[in-house]
């Protein structure tokens, strides 16, 4: 997901943080800050972040049971609505789906007991409709723990409620037709939201309808890709037909040849056909900018790239070439010979040709 960035590590998984979560600590402090001053933004602030830490908790309630399946979780992202982990594949059978999805909601369950219980040992009261950041700081975590639970049982993506239901759903009618039922609930609800909250001037509903929407229809895409991919290995959808340059030539050599065909990312190859890095045509735009057509294309390619092989996975092949955040990767076969180049475009004209049933 775009605007997204690393804050830490969890056994093995990225923690990552949308620029909208940001965004909403800032409106909370704000919110804080009109009601009690300073410290009332600091109390807010602080109360928002500790929801988070329990939305982390939450996730990974996911990501412990996804690992019970043999199911990698690569990051978890937080976001306005909540937080969303990554899983490297859905589950193959339903069931696993079902529990991997309900770990979550038993983990904020676990929260809300613990707190209500402290609220009671403690003499404090228990108001579920105090949500300002001016509200007791545990009340004011139990309320929105209990909030979240019920918002994430929702059957629509990406909250757990429609994975539940995909999977549900998947036991009888497939993987792909489940999942699309699920997703044209999810997006039904998210418009009917974003009317909601236009209607009654909430903003964040409306943001929350946006990203429920927009999970949804993505929830669907990568679904359709990967019952679409299946049987598919590098070897089959790279691309054969292609040119190398020398790590020697000029930058001008290599205008010469991008302009000369239809190729717009050229593995970079050592006198002995070695590969050394990959020319995308933003780096050759921008060694001409910053360097000049005189200049090498080892000074502006893109070395140390990750190589794949040909007998690897459709799956993994795409998580590959996603995480590289490069447009081809070059593929060596097991002697270090470069036979091909995996590239986004290739993935996906294979993908159109196989929906199509050619």
């Amino acid at each position: 997901m775009k605007w997204s960035y690393r804050i830490g590590r969890i056994a093995g998984t990225d923690i990552k943080v949308h620029v909208t979560f940001l965004l909403l600590v800032g409106l909370w402090a704000f919110s804080g800050y009109k009601e009690g001053g300073l410290g009332g933004a600091l109390a807010g602030a602080l109360a928002l972040l500790a929801l988070f830490a329990c939305i982390l908790l939450h996730e990974f309630g996911h990501i412990r049971m996804a690992a019970r399946f043999g199911v990698r979780t690569p990051d978890v992202i937080l976001l306005p609505i909540g937080g969303v982990a990554r899983l490297e594949r859905i589950p193959e059978e339903p069931r696993q789906e079902l529990l991997i999805a309900l770990a979550g909601p038993a983990v904020t369950l676990a929260i809300i007991v613990a707190l209500y219980l402290v609220l009671e040992l403690t003499g404090s009261s228990v108001t579920l409709g105090q949500l300002s950041p001016e509200a007791p700081f545990l009340a004011q975590l139990l309320a929105i723990n209990i909030y979240l639970l019920l918002f994430n049982l929702v059957p629509a993506f990406p909250m757990d409620g429609g994975r539940v239901l995909r999977a549900l759903l998947s036991s009888r009618l497939g993987l792909v037709r489940g999942t699309r039922i699920a997703a044209s609930l999810g997006q039904m609800l998210a418009i009917a939201g974003g009317v909601y909250g236009f209607v009654a001037d909430q903003p964040f509903l409306i943001l929350i309808a946006f990203f429920v929407f927009l999970g949804a229809n993505a929830e669907a895409s990568a679904v359709e890709t990967r019952v679409a991919g299946q049987g598919l290995n590098v070897g089959q959808m790279m691309v054969t037909d292609f040119r190398t340059i020398p790590i020697h030539a000029t930058l001008s050599q290599a205008v010469d040849l991008l302009l000369s065909g239809e190729q717009r990312e050229f593995p970079v190859v050592d006198n002995l056909g070695r590969t050394e890095g990959i020319l995308t045509r933003d780096n050759l735009i921008r060694g001409l900018s910053q360097r000049g057509a005189d200049s090498s294309v080892a000074e502006a390619m893109t070395a140390d790239v990750p190589v794949v092989p040909p007998t690897l996975g459709f799956q993994e092949a795409v998580e590959r070439l996603r995480s590289s955040r490069l447009p081809a990767l070059p593929v060596v076969d097991g002697a270090g010979a470069l036979v091909g180049l995996l590239t986004q475009d290739n993935i996906t004209d294979h993908l159109l040709v196989r929906r199509a049933g050619g």
